[in-house]
């Protein structure tokens, strides 16, 4: 396709834009869903969400959205069956929260389920399952530097998470690492039951045909950078704001990590438990990177975003 064949297909576009434009208010229309437009990020605890978060914060004033924490008692990711109706009315009927970013540790619900016809965005960053129980267990002991004045749970106990797991403790249990397949399997039951295939694969499916996209905290900054590309409504300046600011000021550190030995880590592995959330880890970094792929291009070490890979053209009625 020739640079001139290129440039009659795009006038003609714009054509039939402006023809349309008289017969009727739709570009009116195409902004009003973009201002009607509502993202959940049903946050995974310890996987950088705090710090992704931080950056839709500070972006909201600027990019003129809303920014709301979706707060559960005791963080329970499983909303009541009347409290799942109040938040599906809430979302969808809120408009003055519209444009909105909600985010909160719960599991996955589908709006499909109470009839609504247009369904929020959902996001979501999952972790290494051991990498994310590690932080999580030290995060309950020792806090981090975000709110480190703050008691947590199990303050005082200094045991090291290689002495749990020696030990058969219970905060270091295999069970324990069950925890992003129910995130994203939903409100269902059997997405709890620990160990289970198909609290699995319903979590796969839905990562695949729920999800606008799913990053990983080892690559935040590419996830932004999609995002960015993808939603600027939301995200415009997000990538420039994370290189320049949020690498330092927001990356939450969880305060007396310790890595894990070789042999905890081994052991760990030993469980099916392990086996299936790694397994669902490794198909989310799979279909990011696929989509990353897809998305930009490399140069000098650095990755761009590419520029719209597409055209119309053959556009019929042709105009008078």
């Amino acid at each position: 396709m020739t640079n001139e064949k290129r440039a009659i297909a795009r006038h003609e576009v714009r054509e039939i834009e402006q023809r349309h434009t008289l017969d009727g208010p739709r570009q009116d229309a195409a902004l009003d869903e973009e201002e009607d437009m509502v993202i959940i990020y049903n946050r995974v605890p310890k996987t950088a969400s705090t710090s992704f978060t931080n950056i839709a914060y500070d972006l909201c004033a600027k990019n003129k959205y809303h920014v709301l924490h979706i707060n559960t008692t005791k963080n329970n990711p499983v909303m009541s069956l009347q409290d799942q109706v109040r938040f599906v009315k809430n979302i969808t009927s809120w408009k003055e929260m519209k444009p909105g970013f909600y985010h909160g540790h719960i599991s996955y619900l589908d709006f499909a389920k109470f009839g609504v016809k247009k369904k929020p965005i959902y996001i979501n960053v999952i972790r290494d399952p051991i990498e994310r129980l590690v932080s999580y267990y030290y995060f309950l002991r020792f806090g981090d530097d975000y709110r480190p004045g703050l008691r947590r749970r199990k303050q005082g106990d200094k045991k090291t998470f290689d002495e749990c797991v020696a030990e058969g403790g219970s905060d270091c249990a295999p069970e324990k690492l069950w925890l992003q397949i129910p995130f994203f399997c939903g409100h269902s039951s059997e997405c709890w039951n620990v160990g289970s295939r198909w609290a699995m694969d319903q979590a796969k499916y839905n990562l695949i045909n729920e999800y606008f996209l799913v990053g990983v905290t080892e690559e935040l900054e590419d996830f932004i950078m999609l995002l960015e590309a993808a939603l600027p409504r939301f995200f415009r300046g997000a990538t420039e704001l994370y290189r320049t600011v949020g690498k330092k000021s927001h990356l939450r550190k969880t305060t007396e990590k310790k890595l894990p030995t070789k042999q905890t880590i081994a052991k760990l592995q030993q469980s099916d438990i392990w086996k299936m959330e790694n397994e669902f880890y490794e198909f989310a970094l799979e279909q990011f990177q696929f989509i990353r792929a897809h998305a930009v291009r490399e140069k000098d070490g650095d990755l761009y975003i590419l520029t719209q890979n597409f055209f119309y053209e053959k556009i019929y009625p042709k105009s008078n």
